[in-house]
């Protein structure tokens, strides 16, 4: 049976066991919050997003939950800067064209600010004269920083990203840092 890992990962986080890209960095890393050998990422999460991760142990699977070929379903809350107008959200329904080429059409709901959300370190800036809005952004492809660039093509510039689902695993009420098992089902 294959073995699975969902991580809650933190803010500022690197999603990779060491950081070879900086001597003497003191970027922490997963390897600050999971002590199981043998264990790999499943894609990635930028530093600066929070959220799921999933790892395994098996390099098969890693590919069947990472590869976008597979089309397994991210989906994040995404606080934006700026009022979520129908024009904007159904530019990204229907795809934006960024530098790398068109996206695939997300799924996007308004939402309101998630319940039990926890307090980002840093905060994320307020600004009294700038609204904001939480938006639950699908997508089923996974470009380097693609909701970032999707909302920022908008006219919405991304605040803080939370990836909450990764095909049937949920983040559900996993703290940042924490680790819980899984099924490799998704279960």
């Amino acid at each position: 049976m294959n073995r699975v890992i969902l991580f809650n990962k933190p803010f500022g986080v690197l999603s990779q066991f060491t950081d070879k890209g900086t001597q003497g960095s003191n970027r922490p890393t997963l390897s600050a919050y999971i002590d199981q050998p043998a264990f790999y990422p499943a894609g990635r999460l930028d530093r600066d997003s929070e959220g799921l991760m999933v790892l395994t142990d098996n390099g098969a699977l890693q590919a069947r939950i990472a590869h976008p070929k597979y089309k397994r379903p991210k989906t994040y809350h995404v606080q934006v800067e700026g009022t979520a107008d129908a024009k904007a959200l159904d530019a990204l329904r229907k795809g934006v064209v960024l530098k790398d080429g068109k996206t695939a059409p997300a799924e996007i709901t308004q939402i309101d600010p998630p319940e039990g959300l926890w307090e980002r370190d840093p905060p994320v800036r307020f600004r009294k004269t700038v609204p904001d809005a939480w938006l639950r952004i699908t997508i089923r492809e996974g470009r380097n920083r693609q909701v970032r660039r999707m909302t920022a093509h908008v006219g919405l510039p991304t605040l803080r990203l939370i990836r909450v689902q990764i095909g049937d695993w949920a983040l559900n009420d996993l703290r940042p840092g924490a680790w819980r098992w899984a099924s490799e089902n998704g279960a």
